[in-house]
């Protein structure tokens, strides 16, 4: 009997429901949690594919979502963007949404840099390479990183 539960739709999309009134999720994510969970993944597809038609799961808006949390949380646009490929999200759905955020990259690392290592600026070779590893790990380009490190902030 439980096994019939795994290959109901509606079940299918029960389940797909109460992940999506925790969080948003990407489709990709979606369809790998409802197959983990142990739904055939025909069953699966179908119930995601209705939840898309239906405006409950839309790949824009959760890119949107992830984006703002993640700049919220000082990351760069390097690693947003290599989250959201890896949560199975196409290029031009990740460009879009971080265009869309207008977010300030230089502040945003220069704002990083300052929350973690303070207002001045690096005066010593080795500490301004550690800032620097720092801001590439979160995900910052080279400019944005430059511009980063080399200003006092006030």
């Amino acid at each position: 009997m439980d096994d019939d539960r795994f290959s109901d739709p509606v079940e299918a999309r029960k389940k797909a429901m109460d992940y999506l009134a925790r969080r948003e999720y990407g489709r990709g994510e979606l369809l790998d949690k409802l197959i983990r969970s142990g739904f055939d993944s025909d069953v699966a597809n179908e119930a995601v594919a209705r939840l898309i038609d239906d405006g409950l799961q839309d790949d824009e808006r959760f890119a949107e979502a992830f984006v703002r949390s993640r700049i919220n949380q000082g990351k760069g646009p390097q690693v947003i963007r290599a989250d959201l490929r890896q949560r199975g999200l196409t290029r031009p759905v990740i460009d879009i949404a971080i265009e869309a955020a207008g977010e300030d990259w230089y502040a945003l690392a220069r704002d990083v840099r300052l929350k973690k290592f303070g207002p001045d600026a690096p005066l010593e070779f080795r500490d301004k390479a550690r800032q620097m590893r720092f801001l590439r790990s979160r995900g910052f380009d080279s400019d944005q990183i430059q511009a980063a490190v080399s200003a006092d902030v006030e």
